[in-house]
């Protein structure tokens, strides 16, 4: 059985820096890209990073490279997404997905999300 867990979330000042982990298991993901997503409530689902999972390539969605940094272990199956100078608009719940034939493939497996709040 497949499973992403997300952890790292949490309550957050403004400015302040948090480090979001995803553990993989069940399969192996070899050539899978793992993305991170968030979704504020009553706005779209947004981009914001993706990794190859050999880690040799990443992607970033406009406005997010620089205080957002994406990188896997591949050893322990493991992505982690550095946010850095966060805003009260970073509130969201982030999620992280595998997914095989990227960008969203009804084949991605998806996390169950973490919160982040970031306070004024």
């Amino acid at each position: 059985q497949v499973q992403l867990v997300e952890s790292g979330g949490g309550l957050v000042q403004a400015g302040g820096s948090l480090r979001l982990s995803c553990q993989a298991s069940g399969r192996t993901f070899s050539g899978y890209v793992m993305g991170w997503f968030r979704q504020a409530p009553g706005k779209d689902r947004e981009f914001i990073a993706a990794i190859s999972w050999s880690g040799s390539t990443t992607y970033y969605g406009d406005s997010m490279k620089g205080r957002f940094n994406i990188s896997l272990d591949t050893a322990k199956n493991t992505g982690y997404l550095q946010m850095n100078s966060l805003k009260p608009e970073d509130t969201a719940v982030y999620y992280c997905n595998a997914d095989p034939r990227p960008p969203l493939s009804p084949l991605a497996f998806w996390g169950q999300g973490t919160q982040v709040t970031v306070s004024p």
